[in-house]
């Protein structure tokens, strides 16, 4: 039998079986898999969080605490009854039925690193695992976990340890949206001279689906050269990055690499990243004094976080930065129980909960990919709402749920399949300005299966203002008003009017003039300013005389203005 219809074939077995929770066997290959490759996010449904017992307990028992109320939690020891016994009597885990403790034997818990990956089969199908070869070779033991844990789960396993297409490479230096993009470091490179950048980007396409490879310059403080010590991806256009007090320690190189991320990539939806600051808070020396990595300090990170279905498992070290990090998860994530743990002793050795956990996709998942919905000043035209949602079995309908108050509950309305593809939309009615609306999407498949996006809905919604025409708002971070000057002029106006924008790095906009009803005038411009002063004109003579808007949206946030034509 052909080698890859027989890991279809089996891989279509392994989801029936487990769903029976009867275990299947687990097949090892070399070879990639045919058909169209997806390599899970990390914000998606997952069946078990992985981790290895050994050192850092403390932080271990806490992991395990929580994450056994949203998964089957797999904790590889060296002696599964003595690690049996420190969780329950040491730490006072009370240890439910989705804990499984293997008895295993490992080198280290850095299991992100030697873990392997979530991939899918034409999208939603027949999960299996990847499996780089580790960048640790002395750790022997460890690189033999994933074949265990795959063994357990019944899944199959690919690995890229063999020529022409081994790999070596470390989980905390790799992330996925979801939809065929990955973000790693230039350590990549550096770990595979062999190899040009070329030849490993086909391999990441010919094992994980990737079509698309961002890789960044190191950093210079950062020992391990992980991505998951200063970003993360908290959906398909989110992304999440640790700010240093200017020209501190890594903060000029992740800024640097943070522009160029926006200078050259657009999110999947085909417009700029949305970027979430949290500050990289700081270590302190013996007198008390703050340090950073570049003059000894611990790298102390809220990035290095893991998502564990409808929970967050946090990094924390210190009262003062730890709420308001909290406090950035909760605003950006929505529903999510954000669990604070104490990492001040294991981010010594240059990790935190990102680090020492992996994640196991679900075997049936239901894919739904949908691009927020933004403030808007249209008080007139419906708010439609698109989403890709998809599931093996097919869609059997879509809905979605809108309110203007959470306490009266949440009104549904059809959504549409698109014709040909894997699309639904619906239109949520026009609201008055300076409303708050709610929503979520909800996909149910032919098989029965439901699922809701975000997975938190109804508790978590996904959330849009109709901003009253009248008010002049930033719905952005503060970081827009130090990278970018705005101004109009002649103001008032009547004929040729200027936008001047003045930003010392070249950086996304998008200029859109509104009148005072909400309607779009004018797109004044779309795309890259560069650094510099960069005008922009048009023409008011035709205009009715009024208030009108121009806004202006970069990553950063956004700019509004009042333009008065007479």
């Amino acid at each position: 039998m052909n080698l890859h219809f027989r890991f279809i074939l089996l891989s279509a077995l392994l989801c029936v079986f487990s769903v029976s929770r009867t275990k299947a066997q687990s097949i090892i290959f070399n070879t990639p898999p045919q058909g169209t490759l997806r390599t899970m996010a990390e914000w998606e449904e997952v069946q078990a969080l992985v981790v290895t017992w050994r050192d850092y307990k403390a932080t271990l028992a806490e992991i395990i605490r929580y994450a056994q109320e949203e998964c089957q939690v797999i904790v590889h020891a060296t002696n599964a009854a003595t690690a049996q016994s420190e969780l329950v009597n040491t730490y006072g885990v009370a240890l439910g039925p989705n804990v499984t403790i293997l008895s295993q034997p490992n080198n280290s818990l850095w299991i992100r690193d030697y873990g392997a990956n979530s991939v899918y089969i034409n999208g939603v199908d027949s999960l299996f695992l990847v499996d780089w070869r580790y960048n640790r070779p002395s750790r022997v033991q460890d690189d033999t976990i994933p074949r265990r844990y795959a063994r357990e789960l019944g899944l199959n396993l690919v690995q890229t340890t063999v020529e022409p297409n081994r790999v070596v490479h470390t989980g905390g230096n790799f992330m996925s949206d979801g939809f065929g993009t990955g973000f790693s470091s230039e350590l990549i490179l550096n770990e595979n001279t062999n190899k040009t950048e070329a030849q490993i980007d086909q391999i990441h396409n010919s094992y994980m689906g990737l079509n698309r490879y961002i890789k960044m310059p190191v950093l210079p403080y950062d020992g391990i050269n992980h991505i998951d010590m200063h970003m993360k991806l908290l959906d398909e256009e989110t992304l999440l990055w640790a700010q240093y007090p200017q020209g501190v320690a890594d903060g000029p190189q992740i800024e640097a690499n943070l522009l160029y991320v926006l200078d050259n990539y657009m999110s999947v939806f085909g417009t700029p990243y949305k970027i979430v600051r949290v500050v990289a808070p700081p270590d302190y020396n013996n007198n008390g004094t703050p340090i950073y990595p570049n003059n000894g300090g611990d790298y102390r990170t809220f990035s290095n976080s893991v998502f564990v279905n409808k929970s967050v498992l946090l990094p924390v070290y210190e009262e003062r930065y730890d709420t308001t990090a909290i406090r950035i998860y909760q605003e950006n994530l929505p529903g999510y129980r954000i669990v604070p743990i104490n990492c001040t002793n294991i981010i010594a050795a240059s990790g935190a909960i990102h680090c020492i956990t992996h994640s196991v996709g679900v075997n049936d998942p239901m894919l739904i990919s949908h691009q927020k919905l933004n403030d808007t000043y249209d008080t007139e035209n419906p708010y439609v709402v698109n989403a890709l949602i998809r599931h093996r079995s097919g869609i059997q309908s879509a809905q979605v749920y809108y309110t203007t108050d959470t306490t009266a509950g949440f009104q549904s309305l059809n959504m549409t399949p698109v014709a040909g593809t894997d699309n639904w939309t619906a239109a949520i009615p026009a609201q008055p300005g300076n409303t708050d609306v709610y929503y979520y999407i909800q996909g149910n498949a032919e098989s029965g299966k439901i699922q809701v996006r975000p997975i938190t809905a109804p508790e978590g919604s996904l959330k849009f203002r109709v901003l009253d025409t009248g008010t002049v708002t930033s719905n952005g971070l503060p970081l827009v008003e130090q990278l970018l000057q705005a101004e109009v002029f002649p103001n008032p106006s009547h004929g040729i009017t200027c936008v001047s924008l003045k930003s010392p790095n070249k950086m996304p906009v998008d200029i859109r003039i509104f009148d005072i009803t909400g309607r779009e005038v004018e797109a004044l411009h779309k795309g890259f300013v560069a650094g510099g002063e960069q005008r922009y004109y048009l023409n008011t003579e035709a205009w009715n005389p009024g208030v009108y808007l121009v806004k202006i949206h970069t990553p950063f946030g956004d700019k509004v203005m009042k333009l008065m034509v007479r």
